[in-house]
């Protein structure tokens, strides 16, 4: 599998990026009870020096993130970005031979991984303190630059698999071979020499883009995300779910949709969030009669969600907006009603085979009272209420993570649950160097592909033949994207998937449709992250058959079904705007009622089960589903046709429930 197996080394439900969870993950989720305290895993207890190597490393770096984003001086001088970068990366490319393995089932640091984090860190310090020298007088090291670049590439390996190193490396080399290619591929050929210069000195690779994300704006997120769920808050949102929606017909799929869609908005990960939650709700669900494979679904499907659910979201979300270049606020905003209509059409179709099986809610005896679960986790919606006013209103941006971070800390000495005492400040701070670990480790090696398109020039030679190839048709080059962003998704792969297209595929778009430019920017994510819960991959519906003990294409399928909207979604708000808050909002005065409405009709046809009308017969399913989609359509032809299909389809179905209403009395 792409991810090496991180729960020998740590615990789980801290694991952030498009990655796949290897099998020892998987058998570690499904076993929350087993040895939290992380004795047998590779960093081992709080007493072994790697796991003190490892905190140091860590701790170091995000304190150096601090000094670095509020201007705090180092040694009387603030640190350029160029030097700040280069110890970003020594820190946690060291780290990250520390915590991540060369081979499967290694539990110990081996002396190669213990050279190679002290070589990773040496050559980063050097390089730091000649920062000033690379900017003004374009200062290099050719050989030190090489060996930089090869431990780069065993950290790809290590952190997304063999799939991955492929990725940046073939396309790493490509401006060596540039000139080879025919048409829109042919770029701007490199040696050797100048190509190592390029990815590893320059703004077009690792101290460009791909660095930035995750040492200035991602790494904030992280340290919240780490400090919220040091103090409970993955619970807190359980149960708050759960004495909400619990007592409803199937409350426990409810619960489960409910719990993932604000926990995965907090890790930002689609695998943590299912190991995370999966691990306590997909058993409930199985107990309250949902077979294996429809529980594992739900919860890939609710995971999924969760890392395009505001306000946090995950790591994509912020490469989306330097890529775009305008502020994360425009992009949580725009994530709203998108969020939104994919979590409403999957809480519909968890009822409709609720109301379809006779599925009852949990006992009332069973549930948390929402007075005690808010008396305990007030602290969590203050800062949840907080993080939302310093992005939308104050717009502090990077900083607000920061800021709420510190509001947490503060907010946990008033209750004994959550107090923030020495052990768990210093479990806090390991964890949060894990998931900055696990962040750089994936993201930093894409700065090599990044670096290779952009000095051959063939980001532009290729939008422009994307442009020609589909003839000026917007449709073909929007059918070839939606191809494109499913084949590098399917490897995991999103945020490679999205950083490529959004320097290739979007422009062309954009340029012959006229199409907003946010819009296209989210239906690239869309399409690159929906390819988890698909076959023949699914890697997120696998994780959670394995969990539910289901089988895993099975699984895959039922959760393609769950999840129709967001395979449709995309498609809305490429061709109206207005469904990601761009542009006129006055269409959503028609548009957004017709698409719920859509969303009802086609949950329905789905599921079997017609909210407020009831079964549906197998003949008029299919048929309801794609009037349902018709009239949810953006587009007034299609909308009409649809309404009158559906209303002579919900004619037929109400009957035939009278009937048997009649018939039963």
């Amino acid at each position: 599998m792409p991810l090496r197996p991180l729960s020998q080394r740590m615990p789980t439900g801290f694991h952030i990026g498009d990655q796949h969870m290897s099998e020892t993950q998987t058998n570690a989720a499904t076993q929350p009870d087993q040895d939290e305290s992380g004795e047998m895993s590779r960093l081992g207890g709080l007493f072994s020096w790697t796991s003190i190597a490892f905190t140091v490393l860590c701790t170091g770096g995000i304190g150096l993130g601090l000094a670095y984003a509020f201007g705090v001086p180092i040694a009387g001088q603030r640190l350029i970005e160029g030097q700040y970068y280069w110890v970003f990366i020594g820190i946690f490319l060291a780290a990250s031979f520390i915590a991540l393995p060369g081979r499967r089932a290694q539990t110990s640091v081996p002396i190669y991984d213990v050279i190679a984090a002290l070589v990773s860190f040496g050559i980063c310090m050097w390089f730091s303190a000649h920062a000033w020298e690379i900017v003004q007088a374009g200062w290099t090291n050719f050989y030190a630059g090489v060996v930089l670049w090869v431990l780069m590439l065993e950290i790809a390996r290590r952190s997304g698999g063999f799939p991955f190193l492929l990725v940046v490396f073939i396309l790493g080399l490509y401006p060596l071979f540039a000139d080879y290619f025919p048409g829109l591929l042919m770029g701007i050929p490199y040696s050797f020499e100048r190509m190592i210069e390029a990815h590893v000195f320059r703004t077009e690779g690792l101290m460009g883009i791909t660095t930035k994300i995750v040492a200035e704006i991602v790494l904030g997120f992280l340290v919240f995300a780490g400090v919220l769920i040091a103090t409970g808050a993955g619970q807190f949102f359980i149960d708050i779910a759960n004495a909400g929606f619990g007592k409803y017909r199937g409350g426990s799929a409810k619960v489960s949709v409910v719990a993932s869609a604000f926990f995965g908005s907090l890790s930002g990960s689609i695998f943590s969030n299912i190991a995370g939650t999966g691990s306590i709700t997909i058993p409930t669900m199985k107990k309250a009669g949902y077979p294996p494979h429809y529980a594992g679904a739900i919860e890939a499907c609710a995971s999924t969600g969760g890392v395009v659910m505001p306000p946090v979201m995950g790591a994509i979300a912020f490469v989306m907006a330097i890529t775009i270049g305008v502020d994360y606020a425009t992009i949580m905003v725009a994530a709203i009603l998108p969020s939104f209509l994919f979590y409403f059409g999957l809480l519909l179709q968890v009822d409709g085979y609720a109301a379809r099986k006779g599925l009852v809610g949990i006992a009332p005896e069973n549930l948390p009272s929402a007075r005690n679960v808010m008396k305990r986790g007030w602290p969590f919606l203050i800062v949840m209420v907080f993080l939302v006013w310093g992005l939308l209103w104050m717009r502090w941006e990077y900083y607000a993570p920061w800021y709420a971070s510190g509001l947490m800390i503060a907010l946990s000495f008033l209750q004994r649950e959550t107090m923030m005492t020495p052990k768990r400040l210093f479990e806090t701070l390991r964890q949060v160097g894990i998931l900055v670990t696990q962040t750089a480790a994936i993201i930093m090696p894409i700065a090599f592909v990044v670096s290779a398109l952009t000095i051959t020039g063939v980001t532009g030679s290729m939008t422009s033949g994307l442009v020609a190839l589909g003839g000026d048709n917007v449709f073909l080059i929007i059918a070839l994207g939606v191809l494109a962003c499913f084949i590098m998704g399917m490897a995991g792969l999103a945020i490679v998937a999205y950083i490529f297209l959004a320097v290739t595929l979007a422009p062309a778009i954009i340029e012959i449709g006229g199409l907003n430019t946010v819009a296209v920017h989210f239906f690239i994510v869309y399409y690159a992250m929906l390819s988890v819960i698909t076959p023949p991959v699914g890697a997120a519906a696998f994780l959670a058959a394995t969990i539910a003990g289901a089988r895993p294409m099975k699984t895959s399928f039922t959760a393609m079904r769950l999840g129709v909207v967001i395979y449709f979604i995309p498609l809305f708000f490429m061709f109206q705007p207005a469904l990601v808050l761009q542009g006129d909002l006055t269409p959503l005065i028609y548009v957004l009622p017709s698409i719920i409405v859509g969303i009802i009709l086609l949950s329905g046809g789905l599921e079997g089960y017609l909210l407020g009308v009831g079964r549906v017969k197998p003949l008029l399913r299919l048929p309801l589903a794609v009037a349902g989609f018709a009239f949810s359509f953006p587009g007034l032809i299609t909308t009409l046709v649809g309404g009158i299909a559906s209303a002579i389809l919900i004619m037929l179905v109400w009957k035939e429930n009278n009937k048997q209403t009649e018939a039963a009395t």
